[in-house]
């Protein structure tokens, strides 16, 4: 072989050997990995202190932190309850559907000390005023009727079938000469009272 034909058997050679690097490359895979990113939100319902929606006073002196202040509990010439209202409103959110419930610890604004009873007014009297709270959440309404006929807790509940926000609404109201006896009934003296309670909670 001359020198010549040695050196082209050569290139040649070199040729493939250069050649075979991209062929590999080219039949290499891409490797992938799939990386799913996820989260949760709880199921969370939340309510802020209340606060009197503007004009909406009868008979009553406002907040007084969370406690609602009726200026004349009865009329002093007649001793029969005076009609109070107002309404407040909670700024709340619900992300999940859930159940609202108002609860009244004594169905009824009763006697605080518990000594005044029945028998302390000789039937003449009245010893407890019943009124009415209306609960209005989103597009839900309610109403509880504290009528005051026996001291217990009672509540009223209302589904809502889907998440809510914004204010809810508790409109609390004593009708005039409102009373556990007879309508216009005197009062037995004393300081009367009732808690409300309003929940927001699962269903």
């Amino acid at each position: 072989m001359t020198k010549r034909n040695a050196l082209l058997a050569s290139l040649a050679v070199l040729t493939v050997l250069a050649a075979q690097p991209v062929a590999a490359q080219s039949a290499a895979r891409v490797s992938t990995r799939t990386l799913p990113v996820i989260g949760n939100t709880p199921q969370v319902c939340a309510m802020q202190r209340g606060r009197i929606q503007g004009g909406a006073l009868t008979n009553i002196n406002g907040l007084d932190g969370d406690t609602l202040r009726i200026l004349q509990l009865t009329d002093p010439q007649t001793l029969a309850a005076r009609a109070a209202s107002a309404t407040i409103s909670f700024e709340a959110f619900c992300n999940f559907p859930h159940r609202v419930r108002i609860e009244s610890q004594n169905n009824g604004l009763w006697p605080t000390d518990g000594r005044i009873s029945a028998s302390t007014g000789g039937g003449n009297f009245a010893y407890a005023l019943p009124y009415q709270a209306r609960l209005t959440w989103g597009d839900t309404n309610g109403r509880l009727d504290a009528n005051a006929k026996l001291r217990q807790i009672t509540d009223e509940r209302v589904d809502v079938g889907h998440a809510t926000a914004g204010d809810l609404l508790l409109r609390i109201e004593i009708a005039q000469g409102a009373s556990n006896t007879a309508t216009n009934a005197p009062l037995l003296a004393g300081a009367y009272g009732d808690t409300l309670r309003i929940f927001l909670e699962p269903r």
